[in-house]
């Protein structure tokens, strides 16, 4: 018996067998199709071939992909039909425009109506034999003779009619003949053409009877808003890109005409009746964004709404109150738009909407930043007159010498209030950590702006800097993370404070006792905050620099000369080192704590106010030697901490400066007889200390006694005209040279031959003057240039040779 398989299983069996039928006969037709192709190009080969050859066959690989056509039929169809009615358009427009007038008006109107109503009328028999192709092309001749009519009924029918007016009107009565040809035979171009040509009779229309601008903004809105609606409901693709682009282009001329109009108006009247428009462009573009499918797009013109209405509440405020109060009114309504954020409204239309509010807040933010700036360059410019007087009030002290913004008065005001906003809308917001550092900005520019606004006398204006400075470091402190390394809103603070310090600082110069007391304020705030770990990178190292200031400050002020204000200055790095000595060195698991990430810039901090204390003691020799002693002290105190066991070497080098320095000063002719003292007992001390331990350095051992005697003999016997002096401490070099070869040490063949080398030069000195007297002018250059050439030939191999010294140098004791 035979075993069939339910109906539903064997139908599906069947359809699955005819499935792989059509699978295989598809193949099997393609498999014909190109050898037909192959047997067709073979025979048309084959002449050239000649007699008795073979026909090659099909080519492997990508062979017969090359010999496929280039174009397709359709694309060769397209190109054939748009070229024939661009052809015959032309052919139309220059037997209108050249040869009209050859004809009687019988023949005109013959012509142009039967050229015209065979190019409408032949789409409808090429539809039906399914040329749809070919009846759009023959169309959009039809349509291009339409235009053609219509030009040629004003020139005939109606030739003293106002251009505007018959423009307006022809193009309504074309653009409606359009539609409706295109509906009724379903071609595709004639609803873009109709849609676009609608955008003109309005705009034509208000033209024409002398409408004013009030009235074409107006138009060109109900232009728009008739766009929007064709572009929402429309189902072609093809005409929705007409109608938006018509609708953007004639709302984006509304609206800035509407705007021009608003803000240039010369009383309220005007103005309301702009605003009135800016209103209707806001909600027609607020429906628009209602009803468009993507929400980018609803968001943009949400965006744009928003803008409108500030742009119109601005307007209207700008001739209703004050200049000054402009500003703060359209921030006003721009705060007012956040309250879209709870309503109904669609998702995309409230973010454009608080977008909007956002970018007026930006534009009102950038309003004050002439003033802002003002207040921080400001004191910069002052800072040239040192204790030139007391201003008269704070605005003077800070924009001396600079224009000062109009319209200031309301600034703080301005900063205050989005600052607020900025606090309120930073819950709700994710980007909620560059909110926190934006916030405390703003209300930093308010307080800065408000003692200048105000024109608060000079004392009370560095008063309340001050207090702004007091508030930051406080701030900072308060915001700093549980490990001690500062957030980013407390390093905001902190760089806020020290940017105000600064301009505190200058903005006292003004005064002599502001210039103490502010100096001393600001030191004592800065070294408070700097016992936090957090703060005390940047606090410290700016509670040493104002330090140092005061230093100078209280020298000038007692009337003291430079030389002697640098022993003041000098208390500043013993500071930093006692500090440094507190906080450097100290480690928690493996990282820096507060105090270790300080000791650097506190370092940094008393190195510049050393240096500014030698650049203040350089014109007096032993006061400079006095300083080179002090600081040698100091880095000698440094180099007792295992961190920076290097600082002995610039211990060393300062000790060795100050002592050669008070052997200039003191106007000693043979520095021998106070150098050589130091220089016995220091070799005999190295030599010691090599013997116990033979890792030390020859630098470490010998370099600091070797030159206590060798510099500065060296710079006796470069002024000394007699033989003796030269020849001795040419023999000690020599003699050290020895020495340093026959230890191989590295420190007596550096420093030997050094000063061998010079004291030789020194000799020779003469004998090239005279050299180079006798010389003929070109000579010395050509000299240059020979040594040039032979360096630069030979460049590689000197980098060689000297590497290969510094090797062998380095491998000496």
């Amino acid at each position: 018996m035979t075993n069939l398989p339910p109906p539903a299983e064997e139908l599906r069996f069947l359809d699955a067998e005819l499935r792989q039928l059509d699978v295989r006969r598809a193949t099997l037709l393609r498999r014909r199709a190109w050898l037909v192709h192959t047997l067709q190009a073979t025979a048309a080969r084959q002449p050239a071939l000649g007699p008795g050859t073979a026909p090659v066959g099909p080519p492997a690989g990508t062979g017969a992909a090359a010999r496929r056509p280039e174009a397709t039929a359709p694309g060769v169809q397209n190109v054939l039909l748009v070229l024939g009615g661009v052809l015959l358009t032309i052919a139309a427009i220059a037997f209108t425009l050249v040869s009209w007038g050859h004809l009687g008006i019988a023949g005109r109107a013959l012509v142009l109506g039967a050229l015209t109503v065979g190019a409408l009328g032949a789409p409808v028999a090429l539809l039906r034999r399914g040329l749809r192709s070919t009846a759009e092309a023959v169309a959009a001749l039809g349509t291009a003779l339409t235009v053609l009519d219509a030009y040629a009924l004003h020139e005939v029918a109606f030739p003293g009619t106002d251009g505007a007016g018959y423009t307006a009107t022809a193009s309504a009565v074309l653009a409606a003949l359009w539609a409706v040809y295109g509906v009724r035979l379903g071609l595709r171009h004639p609803l873009p053409l109709a849609v676009a040509t609608a955008h003109l009779p309005l705009l034509l229309g208000a033209i024409a009877v002398g409408a004013g601008p009030y009235t074409l903004t107006a138009v060109s809105l109900a232009t728009a808003a008739g766009g929007t609606t064709v572009a929402l409901r429309a189902a072609l693709l093809p005409v929705r890109i007409v109608a938006v682009t018509g609708a953007l282009g004639t709302g984006a001329a509304g609206v800035l005409s509407a705007g021009w109009l608003c803000w240039s108006a010369s009383g309220p009247g005007p103005a309301a009746r702009a605003a009135a428009l800016l209103l209707v462009a806001a909600a027609l573009a607020l429906v628009a964004g209602r009803f468009v499918p993507r929400p980018e797009i609803s968001v943009g013109a949400a965006f744009a709404a928003g803008l409108c209405v500030v742009a119109g509440a601005g307007g209207v405020l700008r001739v209703t109150v004050p200049g000054e109060w402009t500003v703060p009114g359209c921030l006003a309504c721009a705060i007012a738009l956040l309250a879209a954020e709870r309503t109904r409204l669609h998702h995309p239309l409230r973010q454009g909407l608080v977008r909007a509010s956002a970018a007026v807040q930006g534009f009102a933010v950038l309003w004050t930043l002439p003033l802002v700036a003002g207040c921080v360059l400001g004191p910069a410019v002052r800072g040239a007159g040192a204790w030139s007087g007391t201003p008269r009030d704070f605005r003077d002290a800070v924009f001396a010498g600079l224009p000062r913004p109009p319209y200031a008065g309301t600034a703080p005001l301005v900063l205050a209030v989005v600052a607020a906003v900025l606090v309120v809308a930073g819950h709700r917001t994710a980007r909620r950590p560059a909110v926190t550092v934006a916030a405390p900005v703003l209300g930093w520019a308010a307080a800065l702006v408000l003692p200048v606004v105000l024109q608060l006398p000079y004392a009370a204006g560095l008063v309340a800097h001050a207090v702004v400075v007091a508030a930051a470091l406080f701030f900072a402190v308060r915001l700093g993370r549980a490990d001690k390394r500062p957030s980013p809103p407390s390093l905001t603070a902190l760089l806020l404070a020290l940017v105000t310090s600064v301009g505190l600082a200058l903005v006292s110069l003004a005064s002599e006792p502001a210039t103490i007391a502010v100096l001393g304020t600001l030191t004592v705030l800065f070294a408070a905050a700097g016992l936090r770990p957090g703060p005390a990178p940047f606090a410290a190292p700016a509670a040493l620099c104002h330090a140092t200031a005061l230093a100078c400050a209280i020298g000038a002020s007692a009337g003291r000369p430079p030389h002697h204000t640098a022993l003041l200055v000098l208390v500043v790095p013993a500071v930093a080192a006692l500090i440094a000595s507190r906080t450097g060195g100290s480690r928690t698991g493996g990282s820096r704590t507060g105090g270790s990430r300080a000791t650097v810039p506190v370092e940094v901090a008393g190195a510049a106010a050393g240096l500014l204390a030698l650049a203040l003691a350089a014109p007096e020799p032993p006061m400079l030697a006095l300083v080179l002693s002090l600081c040698g002290a100091v880095a000698a105190a440094t180099a007792l901490r295992p961190e920076r066991r290097a600082a002995g070497w610039a211990a060393a080098a300062l000790f060795l400066l100050a002592t050669w320095v008070r052997l200039a000063a003191w106007d000693v002719a043979a520095p021998e007889a106070y150098t050589l003292p130091v220089t016995g007992p220091a070799l005999i001390v190295g030599l010691l200390r090599r013997r116990r331990d033979a890792a030390v350095s020859s630098w470490t051992a010998y370099g600091s006694g070797l030159a206590v005697t060798l510099v500065p003999s060296l710079l006796a016997a470069w002024d000394d005209q007699h033989w003796l002096r030269p020849l001795a401490l040419g023999v000690a070099a020599l003699a050290v040279t020895l020495a340093g070869a026959r230890h191989r040490l590295q420190a007596p063949l550096v420093l030997g031959p050094g000063v061998l080398a010079l004291v030789a030069l020194h000799e020779l000195t003469p004998y090239l003057a005279q050299v180079v007297g006798a010389l003929p002018r070109w000579a010395p250059p050509a000299v240059a240039g020979l040594v040039l050439l032979v360096l630069g030939a030979t460049y590689e191999q000197r980098l060689r040779d000297a590497r290969r010294l510094r090797e062998a140098l380095g491998r000496l004791g």
